[in-house]
């Protein structure tokens, strides 16, 4: 990377666009559903009244390719005007798990069209900002890898499969990013994937399973880098900076098993040291690009992880923000009548933003706390 990367706010706000066909075989598109498609400037507003000036937002691909080839991004005007007027940087992630209903990862034509899409949505972008493009080529590769390929939870829902989707995926990113590189040299790209920990067991012989699981994470990563499947094209200069998605379930054992939170008997590792360790093996600017708890317990959520990321920061990771997600409340993919009380405003019938004060407060403290941080 030749430039700095600068980030309006260091507190980002994600809304969630996931926009994949769920394990019950229907297309979910949560843009629509929490109506942020048509309220994003009181969205923006919202946020802006707190201090969030960077957000996440998705292109939703299975919406703007209309056939092979075609694309109409039209429905992400509002979005670009209302950044303009508000001052707020976008992060578009161009594939937040869905992708057209005639593609599957494997598909011959899947690394094309999404190379052909990242192509289009570069002119889109330069029509309609002066700002550099800030992009998420795929959101969580090695999730989606898993949900697509193991879990049987997406497209193609498959098992014993995840790592041809993997290879597959980076592909398709590999092949966008040069050419997102290549017509808009000033963009930033950003990756990212699910920050882990798998712990041995207490009934295991071994540690080595374990360990083997762990490195699992650093896969799609590696081959982005060009430090695994070199024949894909990888190249250190792809990522410009690296973002870890973190929730309460993120650590597990060998047996796939979760380990508790909140976690009294101390028997997780810290976020701070996987934060040190993700950092050290790649040394590129980080952000928390996904984080958040739901219910009661969002206050105490945000608490430790941002007394974590103080303390990794003051051990010298780089780390440029923290984004919180979802900003406003969504459902549950699979059950989509189920809403998880996750955001800094939840949702009632009217689809009006409620604001959980309790987090609201948690939230407002460490703003000015991480504010006196970053100007130190």
């Amino acid at each position: 990377m030749n430039f700095m990367v600068e980030f309006n706010s260091f507190f980002m706000g994600g809304f969630e666009c996931a926009d994949h066909i769920n394990r019950n075989g229907i297309r979910v598109n949560l843009q629509k559903i929490t109506e942020h498609d048509i309220r994003v400037f009181d969205d923006y507003k919202l946020l802006n009244s707190i201090g969030i000036q960077v957000v996440r937002e998705g292109i939703c691909w299975s919406v703007v390719e209309k056939e092979p080839y075609v694309f109409d991004f039209s429905h992400l005007i509002p979005f670009y005007k209302a950044a303009a007027e508000l001052k707020i940087q976008i992060i578009w992630d161009l594939c937040h798990f869905g992708f057209p209903s005639d593609l599957a990862p494997a598909h011959p034509e899947f690394s094309k069209r999404f190379q052909s899409l990242a192509e289009a949505f570069c002119m889109f972008h330069s029509e309609n900002s002066t700002s550099p493009l800030m992009v998420i080529p795929i959101n969580e590769i090695s999730y989606l890898s898993w949900l697509a390929g193991e879990a049987r939870g997406t497209v193609p829902f498959a098992i014993h499969n995840g790592w041809d989707i993997k290879y597959h995926l980076c592909k398709a990113a590999i092949r966008a990013i040069k050419t997102i590189k290549s017509t808009l040299p000033d963009a930033v790209i950003i990756a990212a994937e699910p920050l882990i920990k798998v712990h041995p067991s207490p009934l295991s012989e071994t540690s080595e399973p374990a360990k083997t699981k762990h490195e699992y994470q650093y896969q799609a990563m590696d081959i982005l880098l060009g430090r695994m499947c070199p024949e894909l094209g990888g190249e250190e200069s792809l990522i410009d900076v690296f973002g870890v998605n973190y929730y309460c379930h993120n650590q597990w054992n060998d047996r796939d098993e979760t380990l508790p939170w909140p976690d009294p008997e101390k028997l997780r590792t810290s976020f701070s040291d996987l934060l040190k360790e993700a950092y050290f093996r790649y040394q590129l600017p980080m952000i928390i690009s996904e984080t958040g708890h739901f219910g009661r317990l969002r206050p105490e959520w945000l608490r430790e992880i941002c007394n974590e990321t103080r303390n990794a920061m003051n051990q010298g990771v780089d780390l440029l923000g923290i984004c919180l997600y979802p900003i406003i409340d969504r459902p549950d993919w699979d059950d989509l009548d189920t809403w998880c009380y996750a955001g800094l405003w939840d949702l009632n019938l009217q689809k009006e933003r409620i604001p959980n004060l309790s987090y609201l407060r948690c939230f407002n403290r460490f703003t000015s706390q991480f504010a006196s941080v970053l100007q130190e």
